[in-house]
């Protein structure tokens, strides 16, 4: 439930020749201080890779190779399959035909084998390779620098003196206010979340290491593909190595300075009119709280209250229409008129509510009084 302020009460109740005398003589000076840094860390890159893992996913499942022919000269009765490529090379090394039979079938002692494999050690592969293993690496260090790099730092301080003279009273007043705020800038539950995002991306980035290209690249110890990537037909025109070009260039062109955004001021104030106000008025108050404990305490007349009240009243309309001068009149007096019918519906209600426990209790009380006998 919203409290109300008493304040108002106060101010409203106080002698409006006190409050103008106060105000008439007050003599104050002020200095506010602020010193505001705040470090926020941008979180792009996590986007940018959750984004593009699965990309790369679909590249290591469906992998780009070609066929390898090994070629060996073995003895005859070792050969698995006779080719085309074996025959002629029999034709151009006739040093291994062991003889010619009648019939003119040649048996040779020694013949071309070759075998087929298929291999993963092409440039697009090396290119995937060596991306997962630059994504898994900038992981690794933007962990280290997630919780360093955010925090917030605001300071403020204000000194504030002067005097007065209400009739023949003097008064001198100074006030001191510090506030500091030291934090990080995430809170514990935004830092649990984002821990959570980069702890699935390193499972889906290590999942990528598990696959048979990877293994197999790694296994033979493939050189890492350096800047500029070669444009091939596949890397062009296939959309998954389009993302993956995407990462590429961005893990490439990561600017660790610009992805930390760092905002500083530092202010002195000394000469705002409006709120060396609120100062002379926030102390007025304070003095008004003081000449309310005193055993000679401002009485006033009935007349001097309805003219207090009624110069209140036209103070709070003036600075209403003040802050809402670029309404239309119609619109501020429907606002005005809707905010009064909302209070008086309260006020009415709660006498309502009054009068009925009243009726209730006197009811009860009447049952008793006829109920009893002598």
């Amino acid at each position: 439930m919203r409290k109300e302020l008493k304040v108002f009460d106060l101010y409203n109740n106080s002698n409006q020749k006190k409050v103008d005398d106060f105000n008439n003589n007050i003599l104050s000076k002020y200095q506010i201080e602020t010193n505001y840094e705040k470090n926020e860390v941008n979180f792009e890159w996590l986007t940018m890779i959750e984004d593009t893992v699965r990309y790369l996913d679909n590249i290591l499942r469906s992998p780009n190779r070609f066929i390898v022919n090994e070629e060996e000269v073995v003895q005859i009765e070792k050969a698995r399959k006779i080719t085309v490529e074996s025959i002629k090379h029999l034709s151009k090394h006739t040093n291994f035909i062991q003889e010619i039979e009648d019939n003119g079938d040649v048996k040779p002692s020694k013949i071309l084998n070759i075998n087929k494999e298929e291999s993963y050690n092409t440039y697009e592969n090396r290119f995937i390779y060596t991306l997962v293993l630059n994504t898994e690496q900038f992981i690794m260090m933007r962990k280290k620098k997630l919780i360093l790099s955010s925090s917030l730092k605001d300071y403020k301080k204000c000194e504030y003196t002067g005097n007065s003279k209400v009739g023949g009273e003097d008064i001198v007043f100074s006030l001191n206010i510090n506030s500091r705020v030291f934090n990080k800038d995430n809170s514990k539950k935004e830092e649990t979340a984002l821990l959570e995002r980069i702890k699935k991306v390193e499972d889906k980035v290590a999942d990528l290491k598990k696959s048979e290209v990877f293994k197999t690249l790694a296994k033979l110890h493939v050189a890492k593909v350096v800047p500029p990537i070669k444009k091939t037909n596949l890397i062009l025109k296939n959309p998954n190595f389009q993302y993956a070009t995407k990462l590429w260039d961005y893990l490439q062109s990561y600017n660790e300075k610009v992805s930390v955004k760092n905002e500083k001021s530092k202010r002195i104030i000394t000469d705002n009119p409006d709120l060396q106000s609120l100062l002379d008025n926030t102390i007025l108050l304070q003095y008004l709280v003081l000449n309310s404990t005193s055993e000679n305490k401002d009485a006033m007349t009935e007349k001097e209250t309805q003219e207090r009240i009624e110069q209140i009243t036209d103070d709070m309309i003036t600075k209403i229409v003040e802050l809402n001068s670029d309404l239309p009149l119609n619109k501020l007096e429907e606002i005005i008129g809707d905010r009064i019918a909302v209070i008086r519906n309260k006020k009415e209600a709660s006498i309502e509510e009054i009068q009925s426990k009243y009726d209730i209790h006197i009811r009860k009380y009447i049952d008793k009084i006829e109920s009893f006998r002598f």
